[in-house]
């Protein structure tokens, strides 16, 4: 079986959505110049790459989610559960100078992602069809996750800035089993719990800015939904934006996103140009984090909420969205 490669033989990318798997991000040919067009050194794109993953779920009356992050320079890792009952917020976060303890394989498919410092362990596991996710943590934290039914990602390849590109590969709306414990409580996914896969790398803009909403779980009539919309990245005349129904995508148009950076507990008004999307998100919860390294930067809000509105499915049907819970996010990032 021939291995797909996601640079060709010219050390070029073929940017838009691709119809078949990527099993190589094989950056190390990619032929990365300087703005004067000189060519970067092997050492120079092996420190420019940069990778990561962040995977969600969506339980009864809780949110969760994890991300790990390899910037070569710096390695981070970061979960949180924020429960609706009680308001409480739960989060750990950590980084790692040079990336230390930090691996994420460079196959969207098949490789491993991990993140280990002192007694912190974070895994994500691919399998056929799905990704199992594992933490254990000081604190009796222990979290197994298992997404499934992830056979329709949307998987899209763009140009970034003036000579790089980016890769992801997204999914929402998964079924996801298993449990979450932290210290004396225990949030069970039950049958209706949904979830979301973001697996992205690339040599991205030295500054980048974007909004992303990410939604998934159960309609009334039992069909499950998720979408993944975001602005400021991945939209150099293609989006990653897509709807998910019954874990079958659909493309969106660009997406457009309105609210007060600086009014945290603000209502979201999210649309997309092709009138499928009208939502409202109203934050419950923040995580936030500010970094300032002077070679990096993250200005990094992600808001836990809930939405309500109306989606479009392809016969223009409206679909009516009360009370499903999600996720939207503000970042700056240089790196």
């Amino acid at each position: 079986m021939t291995t797909k490669k996601l640079i060709n033989a010219k050390g070029r990318i073929k940017p838009g959505v691709l119809s078949e798997p990527v099993d190589d991000i094989n950056y190390l040919d990619y032929d990365l110049r300087t703005v004067m067009d000189r060519p970067r050194s092997m050492l120079a794109r092996r420190w420019r790459f940069n990778q990561f993953q962040f995977v969600s779920a969506t339980g009864p009356g809780w949110v969760f989610g994890m991300a790990l992050v390899d910037l070569k320079l710096l390695g981070s890792g970061f979960f949180y559960l924020f429960d609706f009952a009680s308001g409480q917020l739960h989060e750990r976060s950590f980084i790692s100078p040079l990336g230390l303890g930090t691996r994420i394989e460079p196959y969207p498919e098949h490789g491993t992602a991990s993140f280990n410092k002192g007694g912190v362990s974070m895994r994500i596991l691919p399998f056929a069809g799905g990704r199992a996710l594992s933490v254990t943590a000081p604190g009796g934290i222990r979290i197994e996750l298992t997404l499934r039914q992830d056979n329709d990602p949307l998987r899209l390849v763009c140009p970034a800035g003036y000579n790089g590109w980016v890769f992801t590969r997204k999914s929402a709306g998964l079924p996801v089993e298993g449990e979450i414990r932290w210290g004396h409580s225990i949030w069970r996914c039950g049958g209706t719990a949904r979830g979301a896969i973001d697996w992205s790398c690339g040599f991205m803009r030295r500054e980048t800015a974007w909004n992303w909403a990410s939604l998934a779980g159960q309609l009334q009539d039992g069909r499950s939904i998720g979408l993944n919309l975001a602005n400021g990245v991945n939209e150099t005349g293609m989006t990653e934006n897509a709807l998910w129904l019954d874990g079958q995508c659909h493309k969106l148009g660009a997406v457009r996103f309105r609210f007060d950076r600086y009014d945290v507990g603000a209502d979201w008004h999210v649309t997309t140009e092709d009138g499928r999307v009208d939502l409202h998100f109203a934050p419950a919860a923040a995580r936030k984090e500010k970094l300032n390294a002077g070679i990096l930067a993250s200005n990094f809000r992600q808001y836990v909420g809930t939405y309500s509105g109306t989606v479009r499915d392809e016969s223009g049907a409206k679909i009516a969205i009360q009370g499903l819970r999600g996720l939207v996010e503000d970042h700056f990032a240089r790196w």
